[in-house]
């Protein structure tokens, strides 16, 4: 009997060690566990920020736009134009932005220069004619006028 008792102690000194064993894994994998959620909350916070800075860009960039389009009277299709630019990222939709404005700084200088040249040639046509009238009246004072002529009969 004392063999039996014997057997039975090692039996569930066994079973102890193995219930040990199963606590000790159980904990490592609530730790395990505990780390990888940590993780994901991270990435999701990260995602979630991205997510927002991308919206916050899109909105401004949207708003840009909407003011250079009222700004400036557009005759090209405007639903294109935006399938194009929603197919596009948000850091291609700021170059374009970029590039946009570049061209519409380009553009507003060059209507400046030909504004002020048209303004220039206006005044040097307006000084041409006037000296033009200018002569032919000193012409028409120094000669006498010639007799006008007769009136045509039917």
């Amino acid at each position: 009997m004392t063999q039996d008792v014997r057997q039975w102690l090692a039996e569930i000194e066994s079973l102890r060690q193995s219930v040990d064993r199963a606590n000790q894994e159980r904990e490592e994998a609530y730790a395990s566990a505990a780390r990888w959620r940590s993780l994901y909350e991270t990435e999701a916070k990260q995602r979630r920020s991205d997510a927002t800075i991308a919206h916050q860009s899109i909105a401004r960039l949207q708003a840009e736009l909407d003011a250079l389009r009222s700004s400036v009277g557009s005759t090209v299709d405007a639903g294109s134009i935006e399938q194009s630019l929603a197919e596009l990222p948000p850091d291609a939709l700021g170059e374009r932005l970029t590039a946009a404005l570049m061209e519409c700084d380009r553009l507003l200088q060059a209507l400046r220069a030909e504004q002020a040249e048209h303004t220039k040639t206006r005044k040097d046509l307006t000084s041409a004619l006037g000296d033009t009238v200018d002569l032919l009246a000193k012409e028409r004072a120094k000669s006498p006028s010639p007799a006008p002529p007769p009136p045509a009969s039917d």
